[in-house]
């Protein structure tokens, strides 16, 4: 008698990385990065006010940090969020391999080449002979080193605000009131895409509200959503940082 067929490695890695394991571990070299470069950029320009991702704010709403002891604060809730995932799918026996991490990377880098090329295509469509979205944004603090901080940042508590609790809240909600889970998923991604785009129009360093920005904003979320659904956290936010990078670096000129 004939053993059934395996299922094949990419079944196996893509198991792997859509986990909450793998969106931990993968977040953690982003978290700190972002930290020493926001660190560095604070420390040159004392007399400014501080430079931070606004959903890294929003989130530390909840867990507020007593003066000087912000580090200890983000170590301590690391730890514990790191302990509870890695409770919660002990049953799962999922793989950690270097090479899927490097995948993952290489995965993500793609998704943001090719999301910001169909999304910058259809609306250069939509509002021809309009201004390209990135002139239209608002001023930026800071020089390079500033925006690496904020692009790399904005990959991880972006993606963790508007992602994991907005759209994964949607959707865990509307499932119980919609017959059908792509019903559900839908609704919750173009919901979330639309606070996404909005919420980049809000705070100092808002950008001044147009069309193409907000158009392109709204599918850029809506990409990302549908990558979370379909992809984890991980690959989201390393799309969503990876991307950023591009454009303050030239890359994505």
């Amino acid at each position: 008698m004939l053993d059934p067929p395996s299922k094949p490695n990419w079944w196996a890695y893509h198991r792997a990385t859509r986990s909450a394991t793998y969106g931990f571990l993968a977040a953690l070299p982003l978290v700190g990065v972002y930290e020493v470069l926001i660190a560095v950029v604070n420390l040159s320009r004392p007399f400014a006010p501080s430079v931070r991702v606004g959903a890294e704010a929003w989130l530390k709403m909840f867990v507020p940090a007593p003066l000087g002891l912000g580090l200890v604060v983000l170590v301590t809730v690391l730890a514990g969020l790191g302990g509870a995932i890695f409770y919660l799918e002990r049953n799962r026996r999922i793989p950690l391999r270097a090479r899927y991490f490097a995948l993952l990377v290489g995965e993500s880098a793609l998704y943001a080449f090719a999301v910001a090329a169909f999304v910058s295509s259809v609306v250069a469509v939509l509002f021809a002979g309009v201004a390209s979205v990135e002139a239209q944004a608002g001023p930026r603090p800071g020089g390079m080193l500033a925006r690496l901080a904020l692009s790399i940042g904005a990959g991880v508590y972006e993606e963790l605000f508007f992602r994991v609790i907005l759209v994964g809240g949607l959707a865990w909600g509307l499932r119980r009131v919609l017959a059908r889970k792509r019903y559900a998923y839908g609704l919750a991604a173009l919901l979330g895409a639309f606070l996404f785009s909005a919420a980049h129009y809000t705070g100092l360093y808002g950008d001044a509200l147009a069309a193409p920005s907000f158009a392109f904003r709204f599918l850029f979320g809506l990409a990302l959503n549908g990558l979370f659904l379909a992809r984890g956290f991980a690959v989201a936010a390393w799309t969503h940082a990876l991307y950023d990078v591009m454009v303050v670096t030239g890359v994505l000129g």
